[in-house]
């Protein structure tokens, strides 16, 4: 799983707006194939999360969010609001929430390979084929673990561990994580560095508990959309449409 996909699903709202945006790359970025792994036997939980990542040079991001996770099923909720440092345009965050698209939510479902981008100020969603082969599969992985010493994240006693998760293909990703000891081994801390990014996860007010199935499904009422970029093009063509004629 490339670190790019990790930063799509950080700035997936900004990042979207992009011609050359791959909408199908930011569902698998959540949690699926490798990055499951290092869950073990927590197959089920809802957290809060914050994603610190960097890319290159002085770019950074910061984004809190909302995570639930079930059994490879994935949601991820977030608004530009929230979000802190300079992985975008100026003035980007300003457009969306004029539009009604500073918050978002992000579904991930394997089981039936889709991916879902959400807009509740829209009352809309896009729902696309998720294209990442490592969520598909996720028992096609080996998973070795290094134990690194003990630590202590948020209050939680902790293992820190490195871990690689290698696929069927040869292809090895090696993260940190820290095991909470008192969370059922919950890798409340996760860090990981490919291809000169830099990415961190932490998880807070973890529920082991199966969250609500309905949150892996779309609104019932909301428009669908067969891509990002047609829902993207219909709701630019209403917002230029409620502009006052002599608007520059």
């Amino acid at each position: 799983m490339k670190i790019q996909r990790l930063v799509l699903l950080g700035c997936a709202i900004i990042l979207s707006t992009a011609v050359h945006a791959q909408p199908g790359q930011m569902g698998g970025a959540m949690f699926g194939g490798s990055m499951a792994k290092l869950f073990g036997g927590n197959s089920a939980f809802s957290a809060d999360m914050q994603i610190q990542m960097t890319a290159g040079g002085n770019q950074n991001m910061t984004m809190p969010g909302k995570f639930a996770f079930d059994s490879g099923k994935s949601r991820f909720e977030m608004s530009l609001s929230d979000a802190n440092g300079n992985l975008g345009r100026p003035g980007m965050v300003e457009q969306m929430k004029a539009m009604g698209m500073d918050k978002t939510v992000t579904i991930s479902r394997p089981d039936t390979k889709t991916t879902y981008m959400i807009y509740p100020g829209l009352s809309a969603y896009a729902a696309m084929p998720l294209r990442d082969s490592e969520a598909t599969k996720p028992e096609a992985f080996k998973v070795d673990t290094t134990e690194l010493g003990k630590d202590m994240v948020d209050g939680h006693a902790c293992v820190k561990n490195k871990v690689v998760v290698t696929d069927d293909q040869g292809q090895a990703h090696e993260f940190t994580a820290w095991n909470a000891t008192d969370l059922n081994k919950f890798p409340v801390k996760i860090e990981m560095n490919e291809q000169g990014h830099n990415a961190t996860l932490l998880f807070k007010n973890v529920k082991t508990s199966k969250p609500d199935a309905a949150l892996f499904d779309p609104p019932a009422d909301y428009k669908r959309y067969d891509s990002l970029q047609a829902m993207m093009q219909q709701e630019m063509m209403k917002h230029m449409g409620a502009m006052p004629p002599n608007h520059p």
